[in-house]
């Protein structure tokens, strides 16, 4: 597919990297289940294929698609998030440089700066996203090479004004990477507004049936594709071949299930602030959250992630999230089935302690896509 051509988002999602199999003709790509490729002499490799840590032909179909729907120029796939995170990382850091890294990032991310990166030596700085100044004022000039950046932020969906703390980090001489599974390339595209890097755990909205883990990187820059490019072969956390499938056909339906993520999260939303038993809605989407002119200004909709404090605080929190039926209690987000779970508990339990900790009478919500009635029903039961 000749991506140089302006095709729509849903045209991208679906053609990208998707080529009829020559051989066949297959409109899907196949499964290529090998290790190894038959070289035509010694050196002669076919298509440049030759072992499947350096390449596999459906991988190569879904970083083809990643790149297209995130407009960049070279997509990388991965085992799962972290280790496209970790990669990155290793790719453009070395033991003394330091990073700027949000104050309510996702736990695992944090516990993988901290207790791994760290250790190796690489330090970082916690600072709120949606104060530009911050970040400029953390920022250790020959020191930082990285601005790391999540909008929304997980669990707290916090928003960043990506160009502007683009131009921060680039004045300072760093790089902004932009963890975007939150807001998918469908509602965000984080390049276009001046990232270097865009992160995803494909495991979420790109795959989006809770049935794969993976992890995706997309650049622009040639040099820097050729850093992580390097990098990927040799850690050698590379997405499998089932997997990387898997996640292709996810993201041909990713534009309209992201409409209907988005419909059943403001009504989510909407319930909720009528309830009483609800303290604060957090949702971009309010007219009111902090962040919500700037998420207006660079998203398309606000998504299907809702977080919500109670009055009852922790106990009742963790009712409501023990009695929920339609809302499936579990970590994870993005899939098509509503999610319920209890950061503090959960997902963020790495952080607890630290600058990072969330309240502790927060509910995040992963609104899924089933009929809303049913949705809202089963929340009024719940939080009974």
């Amino acid at each position: 597919m000749n991506t140089d051509h302006h095709y729509g988002f849903e045209t991208l999602a679906i053609h990208a990297g998707n080529e009829p199999d020559p051989t066949t003709g297959s409109v899907v790509p196949p499964i290529y289940a090998t290790s190894t490729y038959k070289q035509d002499g010694v050196g002669g490799l076919r298509n440049g294929y030759e072992y499947s840590r350096s390449a596999n032909p459906t991988r190569t179909a879904l970083e083809e698609c990643l790149a297209a729907i995130e407009a960049g120029n070279r997509g990388f796939a991965f085992a799962s998030g972290l280790a496209a995170e970790d990669t990155l990382i290793r790719s453009l850091c070395v033991p003394g440089d330091h990073m700027v890294f949000p104050d309510d990032a996702y736990g695992g991310t944090f516990r993988l700066f901290s207790k791994v990166l760290g250790n190796w030596g690489v330090e970082m700085t916690p600072v709120a996203v949606t104060h530009p100044e911050a970040i400029r004022a953390a920022i250790r000039p020959g020191k930082t090479k990285i601005v790391w950046l999540e909008t929304p932020t997980n669990p707290l969906l916090n928003v960043a004004d990506i160009a502007i703390v683009a131009q921060i980090a680039h004045d300072a001489g760093a790089l902004l990477v932009v963890d975007n599974t939150f807001a998918t390339p469908y509602l965000q595209q984080p390049l276009e507004l001046g990232a270097d890097v865009v992160v995803h755990s494909t495991t979420k909205y790109m795959g989006g049936h809770s049935d794969v883990v993976g992890g995706g990187l997309i650049v622009r820059d040639a040099g820097l594709a050729e850093k992580i490019a390097f990098h990927q072969n040799a850690i050698g956390a590379v997405a499998g071949p089932f997997d990387a499938w898997l996640v292709l056909r996810g993201i041909k339906t990713l534009g309209v299930r992201m409409d209907r993520h988005s419909d059943n999260a403001e009504k989510v939303v909407e319930f909720l602030q009528r309830h009483k038993a609800v303290s604060q809605v957090l949702y971009p989407g309010i007219d009111g959250h902090p962040g919500h002119e700037t998420a207006a200004k660079q998203m398309k909709r606000y998504g299907g992630i809702v977080s919500f404090r109670v009055t009852g605080g922790v106990e009742h929190a963790l009712d409501i999230c023990n009695k929920a039926e339609v809302f499936t209690l579990g970590e994870s987000l993005g899939g098509v089935e509503s999610l319920i779970e209890h950061p503090g508990k959960m997902t963020h339990a790495s952080v607890a302690g630290t600058p990072l900790e969330v309240p502790a009478d927060l509910i995040r919500l992963s609104v899924g896509i089933e009929t809303i009635d049913d949705l809202l029903l089963d929340l009024d039961r719940a939080m009974a």
